[in-house]
Parts: structure tokens; C-alpha cells; sequence
């Protein structure tokens, strides 16, 4: 147990609560927004300096290679309308890299080549684009427009973006599904293309923590040149336009074609030069996803393991000792005391939270509390934050995810064991 205890009082427990409260209401993020924050995001984790939620859940993403002639390996027929092929390819030409000095792309291009993929039949309003910028700055060119029919209506947009060079995938964009401890209800789905592209397909909500209410239907097709195009769709009109659980009239297959289609060229040869990643690793690269998930099953007691989400710096899975399944995660970070120092007390801490330091100068911090999530899981965790700025972070709830329905009566670790476990070396090199 730590030394030099704290407790939250009353006043401090009833003021985050409210705080906590008022935050939920806020809506997620668009995918252009999530497009391009992404990479600090994630690295933001769920632990913030002030424990704000980050907007990392909420994502998309997209794959694939295409050539000069026939772009995603779709083909057009006469009514222009495409059909997805089994073959892609890069949407830069092989072997030329983008240049700053292309053309840029205009808004207004965006949206009409975003018109002509779109079904016949139907009507389009609220349309808006925005371009490329021919300076080099990193704008990513997008087209949103609400598409109507006798059946309906759904609001649809596409966002073409790329990715830094010499950076994991997996810490950009949104490629690939995302992980069932931050996305229950998703249900998604990945192949990887010909070429080296991936292609992401997911039915969701706009709302990630219910499987109520607007549904979401979106795809991501990722190259393998570092190019992503989301196309995305809202059920019943524009994102947050609409409450019923109305199917967005076009299908994901559809909205394959859509990301695949040559169309997109101009505005793919527009993008900037990515930039470049910093010469050598830094120390975040030392604390490995595979290091991490490695460390944390070495802690856990007689049980399964599932849903292993692990990247640079994070881990994340659903542990089942034959008595309900409950989420484990890891956070690891260098250099965190300018960022965190001031943050290892219970001040703002909602639930019982304890603070104290160890004897070699190790702080700790053990709470526990509800989910921020607005659900009936509890959440426990231990922050440790050692002298030389090193910090582990071990949190877990009492279900496969905190927006999930509850699948234990209580978390399946101690806090005693949490300090154990982030309190272990092995998740460093060094």
C-alpha cells in the first residue's frame, strides 16, 4: 500500500460526476477529423493528463493499388456506375511519387466526382467539398452531400487522405477493425487486395457505445503506397440528422466501389509528399505491443484469452477466468512527468482513489470507479509513475468493453494485483 494517502471527498466525488456527465453528451468525432488526429490519439490512449476521452474510438479507414489505366481494378458500364472487381491496384502510378507541384483539387471536384459515382434515380442537397492545397500543406480533399430517394435518405461523404511515410499503419489512419474493447456493436470486417492494399467494411452506429439509433455504415480502402479513401454513410439523413435505426440506402459494396474507383485519381495525385517519420527509433519503439502483451499474460491467473488489441505502447485484451470475461489494458510511456507529474493525486477522481509514493520514488495512484461511459461497468486502475518519468498504467473492467453490458459482478483483479503488474520491469528494455 502506498504511503502518504488521499482520499476524494464529497464535494470533489459530486463535481466529477457532473463534469463526467456533461462530457458524454458530446457526439464522436467526423472521420475527417478522426482522419487526421488519429496518430496522436492513439497515442493519447484513455489516459489523458486529465482524464478527458480522447476520439480515437470513433474510426475509419480504407486499401488497395492502383494503375494509370484502370485504377482500383473496377469497371465502369455505360451508365458510368462501377463494379468492384477481384483484382486492385495502387491509386499512384508505380514507381512516381507524388509531387507538390500537381494541380490541386478543388471542392467543388470533389463533390461532383463523388455525384457521379452515387446510384441513378436519386437526388442530391446539402452538397459541400473542400480541396487540396497547392502549398504542400496537409489538407485532405472531401465531399459531403445528402443522397435521397423514394426509400429515404442517407448522408454520405468521402475523405482522401494519406499516410506519413516510415510510420506503422496501425498508428495513423483508422485501417482495419477496431478493437471489440472500444467498438462492441461494430460489426466489421477485413481482406487484404492484390497489390498489397487493405479493404475495411463496417456497419455501426454514429453513437459508438449503444447498438441503437443512426446507423453507420462506412469503408476504408488503405494502399499499399500509404493512401486512404473513407467513404462513410448516415442512415436517414446527415450524421446526428436523424434517431431511427434506418439501413443507409447504399450498400457497403457499393461503398467499396465508391473508394475504389479510378475517379478518385486526381485528387489522389493532389495529396502532399508525406512526410517523413524522424530518422532512427525513438524510446516509445522500445516498448512493443508484443513485449507488452507478453509482460500482462504473464500476470494473469488460469483463464482464456481473447481480443488481443496491441500496438506501440498498448495493449489491450479480454481475459476469462471461467467467471465472466473482463478487459486488461496496458499503457506505457517515456518521459511522462512534465505531462502527467501534476496528475497523480486523487484531485478529480470520482470513486474511492488512494495516492502515495514509494519508497524508491515511485508515485502510485489505485481508483476505482464507474465507467465513463455512461454504463453500469465499473472501472479499476493504477497509474505508477516512476522518478525517471517511466509510467505503466493497468486498468480493467468487469466486461469486454466499457460500453459493454457488465459479464462479472466486479473486475477479476485486485488492485494489489494491478500494482503488481504495473509495477513490472519487463515491460522495458531498458
Amino acid at each position: 500500500m502506498p504511503r502518504d494517502e488521499h482520499r476524494t471527498d464529497d464535494f470533489e466525488e459530486r463535481v466529477s460526476r457532473a463534469m463526467g456527465g456533461a462530457s458524454d453528451e458530446f457526439p464522436p468525432h467526423s472521420a475527417d477529423l478522426v482522419t487526421r488526429s488519429i496518430a496522436r490519439g492513439r497515442r493519447m490512449r484513455l489516459f489523458g493528463a486529465a482524464r478527458v476521452a480522447a476520439a480515437a474510438v470513433t474510426v475509419v479507414a480504407v486499401g488497395g493499388t492502383l494503375m494509370a489505366t484502370d485504377a482500383f481494378g473496377t469497371r465502369s458500364g455505360a451508365d458510368g456506375r462501377l463494379a468492384a472487381d477481384a483484382s486492385a491496384s495502387s491509386p499512384a502510378s508505380p514507381g512516381r511519387s507524388p509531387s507538390r507541384g500537381q494541380a490541386p483539387v478543388s471542392g467543388e471536384e470533389m463533390v461532383r466526382t463523388l455525384k457521379s459515382l452515387l446510384p441513378p434515380g436519386g437526388t442530391v442537397s446539402e452538397a459541400t467539398g473542400r480541396g487540396s492545397r497547392s502549398d504542400g500543406a496537409v489538407v485532405w480533399p472531401s465531399a459531403r452531400l445528402t443522397y435521397s430517394t423514394g426509400a429515404g435518405s442517407s448522408g454520405i461523404d468521402v475523405t482522401v487522405a494519406r499516410l506519413a511515410s516510415g510510420l506503422p499503419a496501425d498508428e495513423q489512419g483508422a485501417s482495419g477493425c477496431l478493437p471489440l474493447e472500444v467498438r462492441p456493436y461494430d460489426k466489421c470486417s477485413t481482406r487484404r487486395l492484390p497489390g498489397g492494399g487493405l479493404l475495411s467494411t463496417t456497419k455501426s452506429f454514429t453513437y459508438p457505445n449503444s447498438d441503437t439509433g443512426q446507423k453507420r455504415w462506412y469503408v476504408v480502402l488503405t494502399t499499399a503506397d500509404g493512401v486512404q479513401l473513407t467513404a462513410q454513410e448516415f442512415g436517414g439523413g446527415a450524421e446526428k440528422g436523424a434517431t431511427g435505426g434506418a439501413d443507409p440506402l447504399l450498400s457497403t459494396a457499393q461503398l467499396t466501389a465508391i473508394v475504389r474507383s479510378p475517379a478518385w485519381k486526381g485528387a489522389i495525385d493532389a495529396l502532399p509528399v508525406p512526410d517523413t517519420a524522424p530518422a532512427g527509433p525513438t524510446r516509445t519503439d522500445r516498448a512493443s505491443g508484443a513485449r507488452l502483451t507478453r509482460v500482462l499474460e504473464s500476470h494473469l491467473p488460469h483463464g482464456t484469452v481473447s481480443d488481443v488489441n496491441s500496438g506501440t505502447g498498448l495493449v489491450q485484451l479480454v481475459h476469462d477466468d471461467g467467471d465472466g470475461r473482463n478487459m486488461v489494458e496496458v499503457d506505457v510511456q517515456y518521459d511522462a512527468t512534465a505531462a502527467i507529474g501534476g496528475h497523480m493525486g486523487c484531485a478529480g477522481e470520482s470513486g474511492g482513489c488512494e495516492a502515495g509514493t514509494l519508497a524508491d520514488g515511485t508515485r502510485i495512484k489505485r481508483v476505482r470507479t464507474r465507467s465513463e461511459k455512461g454504463g453500469a461497468a465499473q472501472v479499476w486502475l493504477v497509474d505508477t509513475l516512476r522518478p525517471d518519468g517511466r509510467r505503466v498504467t493497468v486498468r480493467e473492467v468487469n466486461s469486454y468493453a466499457e460500453s459493454a453490458p457488465v459479464t462479472r459482478p466486479r473486475p477479476e483483479l485486485s488492485l494489489d494485483r494491478l500494482q503488481e503488474i504495473a509495477l513490472d520491469k519487463g515491460f522495458f528494455t531498458d
